[in-house]
Order: C-alpha cells, then sequence, then structure tokens
C-alpha cells in the first residue's frame, strides 16, 4: 500500500465519524440515507446522532445484510429474515425454517416494491417486502451466493459445479444452467445482465457472456475472491483476493486474452472487500489491515481514506448518491466518511 501512505492526510480524519461497536461487522449499507452496520452477535446499529441506536435483530448470529432502499434486511443462524427501519424497529419479515440464512439479495424497484432472495441450504426463498412467499427455488448443492440483476426480473445463483438463472416473474420455474465444475462461492451480474461472474474455491473467477455462450477465466489470485463490483456502466469488475485492487476489463473483447489493472497494490497486504463508486469510474477498497483507499481507474490516482492498524476490512458500501462510504472491520470498527461535506 505504498503508493496511498505518499499522499498526507487521510479522508476518515476530515470527513468521518467513527464507532467501536465491539463485534465483526458482516455487513454496512444505507437505507432512505441512514447508515448501519450488521454486527454477527445479531445486532443492526444505527448511524445517527450520538448514540448509534443499537437494534436486536436475531436471537443468535446475524450472517447476511442487505438494503431494500426503505429498510434492512438480515438474515440469522435462527432461521430467519428480519428487516429494520432506518427509525429503529424491527420486525420479523420470515421465518424460513430450520437452518442458518446465509446470504440475502435484495431488488427495490422505483415504486418501492422489494423482492427479496435468501439463501438457505440448497434452496433460495424469495418473498416480497411484506415477507409474503413468491417462490423456493432447489438448488443441486448449496447455495454460495445470491444476486439480482440490475432490474430485479432475473436471480442468479452460485453453487457447486456453476450457477443457475432464474426469472423472478415465471410461472413455471426453470432455471438456466451455468455449468462449470468446482466450488462457486460468490456471483456478480453485470450491469446489462449479460455477463455473470462467480468466485470460486480454487482463487480464481469464472464467467458465462450470456449472448456469446462463451466462457471467462480469470486466475492468478493469491487468495480466495470474497468481494467483487461492477463498475457503474459495466466496463470493469473490481475485485479482492490480491495485493491490490484487480479490475478485469469489460469491453474491448475483454476479459478475455486482457490482462487485468491493478490499483493500490504492495506491500504484501491483502484487498479484503471493493465497492463501485455509483456515479463515477472510481472504486473503494479495503484491505487486511484496516486500511481503505478510494482509486480512480481513469488516473489511476488514490485517495487514501483511513489508515492501517486495525484487523481486515470486512464490509464496504456506497450511499446511493455517492456522497458517502460506511465501512467495518472484523474487529467491530465501523465509520461514516462524507466526501460531499466540505472542509
Amino acid at each position: 500500500m505504498s503508493g496511498a501512505t505518499a499522499a498526507p492526510g487521510y479522508a476518515l480524519e476530515r470527513r468521518g465519524t467513527t464507532r467501536d461497536l465491539g463485534d465483526y461487522v458482516v455487513g454496512a449499507g444505507f437505507a432512505a440515507g441512514t447508515p448501519a452496520f450488521a454486527l454477527a452477535d445479531g445486532s443492526l446499529h444505527l448511524a445517527t446522532g450520538e448514540a448509534w441506536p443499537r437494534v436486536e435483530a436475531h436471537d443468535g448470529g446475524l450472517l447476511a445484510f442487505a438494503s431494500a432502499g426503505r429498510f434492512f434486511v438480515t438474515g440469522g443462524e435462527d432461521g430467519r429474515l428480519a428487516r429494520v427501519t432506518p427509525e429503529g424497529e424491527a420486525t420479523e419479515l420470515a421465518r424460513l425454517g430450520r437452518g442458518w440464512v446465509e446470504h440475502v439479495a435484495t431488488h427495490a424497484d422505483d415504486r418501492g416494491r422489494v423482492v427479496v432472495a435468501a439463501g438457505m441450504g440448497k434452496a433460495v426463498h424469495v418473498v416480497d417486502g411484506e415477507g409474503r412467499a413468491l417462490k423456493t427455488l432447489e438448488h443441486p448443492s448449496s447455495v454460495g451466493g445470491v444476486c439480482f440483476d440490475a432490474r430485479g426480473k432475473r436471480i442468479a445463483v452460485a453453487h457447486y459445479n456453476g450457477a443457475s438463472l432464474w426469472f423472478v416473474a415465471a410461472k413455471t420455474d426453470s432455471p438456466r444452467r451455468l455449468e462449470w465444475k468446482g466450488s462457486h462461492i460468490g456471483i456478480a451480474l453485470s450491469p446489462d445482465g449479460d455477463c455473470v461472474v462467480t468466485a470460486m474455491q480454487e482463487n480464481a473467477l469464472h464467467g458465462w457472456r450470456l449472448s456469446e455462450d462463451a466462457h471467462m477465466r480469470m486466475s492468478g489470485y493469491p487468495s480466495k475472491t470474497r468481494s467483487m463490483s461492477f463498475t457503474r456502466n459495466g466496463k470493469w469488475l473490481a475485485t479482492s483476493g490480491a495485493e491490490s485492487v484487480v479490475l478485469w476489463p469489460f469491453f474491448g473483447g475483454g476479459p478475455t486474452g486482457k490482462a487485468p489493472t491493478e490499483l493500490a497494490g504492495g506491500d504484501n497486504v491483502l484487498c479484503t472487500q471493493v465497492a463501485a463508486h455509483t456515479q463515477t469510474d472510481m472504486v473503494a477498497a479495503g484491505f487486511s489491515d484496516g486500511m481503505v483507499v478510494l482509486a480512480d481507474i481513469g488516473s489511476s490516482r488514490i485517495l487514501p481514506v483511513a489508515p492501517p492498524g486495525r484487523r481486515p476490512v470486512s464490509a464496504l458500501a456506497w450511499s446511493a448518491d455517492g456522497a458517502r462510504l460506511v465501512f467495518g472491520t472484523e474487529d467491530g470498527f465501523a465509520a461514516v466518511v462524507d466526501f460531499g461535506r466540505r472542509d
């Protein structure tokens, strides 16, 4: 990270608000403009006022977190989906049975209608924003990751030996199977919905370009990729799992036959989280030493956001307008950085 530390000062010092929440930060994000941090102990902390109110979401561990536009959704070891509002009201969204809800994805449309997909064991349970069951999607093995496409029309699910694509509104559920041998532990869809990318147990990525029925292989990682994020226009896929932010080009025929761009690397410190900016071609990245940077893809300029000296960054997210960044670490450090505020 030597390139990032060259600039004087950190944005966190000038523009940040921080708290020590005392437990592993599973996820962070915004709902109706309110930042929140989900902790492994089953609680959600709303970053409002001085107190940062604590909301009890689960009886036991909290495993998954997502923002649904107007509220937050969490999944836990108690087999429940919880709904938490920005005002701090927690209710049971759905009780899915005996098992752990390990994956949650959401989509909210322009009218505020919400669809939630929750991975438990080999199944993905789909419910609406009021918790009404829409369908259950069965898979050949345990679910490794879940996401929606940009329009909320399809659900992509990673599992052993590939991935499955489902239409949310289909009357008869018959998925498109995307096959590739191995264990697939995460998934992302390009903004145009044409490219599906999975992270693999073997320290590599695999992709499918749907319009061409073509495979894409992205390898060379020293560690597993736990975080992936497409830029706003889908030109780049930012990924963790290396000693830099690895960006694969999804233009000009890439990533097949193209070398990735690497930013903010050095010092043998792994990148653990990435989050593409919502409005520009920039990406925020968190590292295993607690450092957070903001990288401009076009110029390769690096803005230091938070210094090293903590546990690995475990959560990272932008507000919808791209003005604020939230991040959390494995030891419970949580921060909101306001880039829209004038010093």
